[in-house]
């Protein structure tokens, strides 16, 4: 009776757990306000150091701090494990904030990489690992939308914390925005932090009934799990990470210079151009609770296709934009921004799906190695086409051959089974 007493307060609770994972990503999401901090610390650093640096002499900080998140989400998933959730969050929102505090007192470059690239960046990996995973699990009947909610709170910060950090910056100024973004992160993961518990293998909510066969459309928490290594052993495991990095790759891309490909092949002016990156964020945001949702209905494997042949058409558009067709490279945005989105939000569930919700946090960490690998590839892709070229129209077609190729694998998996159920 106290087992079944403990099941109806968790399926009460983690709804709770949910609320306080989501703003606690929204905090360290403030990770993607970089670009916002840029201008203005250069601007810092070259009256310190007496010579003139602009905002691209500082883009190895955003580098470093989003190319070694896959570490800490490793570790942290193992330290999930032992410690639980709760203490593995509250250690990662301090080391954030702490980042942030450096950077406040930043003279130089290298502390620059240090708080924020390191730091923040380390960090970030920390908690963001535990509040997915974790969440996900307290959800098994609704896997893919609550990974969708979960991402999507962490996506939704590019939109909501850039204005409050750009109003900090022009009250108080660039360091003491820093100084201020720190404490309050702090403070609030440390706050919200005590709200998560873990949640307990083999969960089945209050109510709901696991199917009799695993299907892709939903996790059964009976399916057998597999460990890291068990995971590197699955051919199915491989196609999954290059999936997810030809799904991402192609993001990153139009992510990494939206408002660049946007002045330059449209003709647009900064201040429209700024207007194009928000609506990106936007539609990034709303493809991780679409897919989500509708992964839960037809599953994850149609859904991911689905939206491979979606990342075609809006390559195709924005290939055929140029200038003077703004309308048409908005379609062409917008659509990117659902099938980013879409991926992130859909790979959680995926991945707890495929190999079993027990060992999720570590393995979600390994998968997102995926990721990682597409957020500093992507850039480089556009960057290189544009030196070569002298325009972005060309990386375009690189990118609708990732999405050509992330569809055929779509069918490929199909042909593995992981060992816990066929995905369909």
């Amino acid at each position: 009776m106290g087992k079944e007493n403990n099941r109806i307060n968790l399926t009460k609770r983690r709804w709770l757990v949910l609320l306080a994972s989501c703003l606690i990503n929204l905090c360290i999401g403030a990770l993607y306000a970089w670009s916002v901090f840029a201008a203005p610390m250069a601007e810092h650093l070259s009256q310190i150091l007496g010579k003139e640096l602009t905002a691209a002499d500082l883009s190895v900080v955003f580098s470093v701090g989003n190319g070694l998140g896959f570490l800490t989400m490793i570790g942290g998933g193992f330290l999930n494990q032992k410690i639980g959730p709760k203490w593995v969050i509250f250690a990662g929102g301090i080391l954030f904030g702490f980042g942030f505090l450096i950077c406040g007192f930043a003279s130089n470059l290298p502390m620059l990489v240090v708080g924020y690239g390191l730091f923040s960046g380390l960090a970030m990996g920390l908690a963001y690992g535990c509040t997915i995973s974790n969440s996900v699990k307290f959800f098994p009947d609704k896997a893919g939308l609550v990974g969708g909610i979960a991402t999507a709170s962490y996506g939704i910060s590019s939109v909501l914390v850039p204005p409050a950090a750009n109003a900090l910056i022009e009250g108080v100024g660039v360091s003491r925005a820093f100084i201020v973004m720190g404490v309050v992160i702090i403070v609030t993961v440390g706050i919200f932090s005590q709200m998560i518990v873990k949640c307990p293998d083999g969960f089945v909510p209050e109510g709901w009934t696991p199917p009799a066969v695993r299907t892709d459309s939903g996790l059964n928490p009976q399916a057998a799990d597999r460990n890291w290594k068990e995971m590197l052993r699955t051919p199915v495991f491989y196609l999954m990470i290059v999936m997810l990095f030809f799904g991402a790759v192609l993001g990153m891309m139009a992510i990494s210079q939206a408002s660049n490909i946007a002045q330059d092949m449209i003709g647009m002016t900064p201040a429209a151009a700024a207007i194009v990156v928000s609506v990106l964020a936007l539609f990034n945001t709303f493809g991780r609770i679409l897919a989500g949702m509708v992964s839960d209905r037809i599953g994850c494997i149609q859904t991911l296709r689905a939206v491979f042949a979606a990342a075609i058409l809006s390559m195709g558009i924005l290939y055929m934009s140029g200038n003077g067709s703004a309308g048409l490279f908005y379609v062409g945005i917008c659509l990117v921004g659902v099938c980013f989105g879409s991926f992130m939000g859909v790979y959680p569930s995926f991945t707890a799906e495929r190999f079993g919700s027990k060992y999720s946090s570590v393995n979600y960490g390994i998968m997102f190695i995926g990721f990682n690998g597409a957020g500093l590839l992507g850039p480089m892709i556009v960057s290189w086409v544009f030196h070569q070229t002298g325009g972005y129209r060309g990386a375009f077609l690189i990118a609708l051959g990732f999405a050509v190729l992330g569809f055929l694998l779509s069918f490929a998996i199909r042909s593995y089974d992981s060992g816990s159920g066929a995905c369909s």
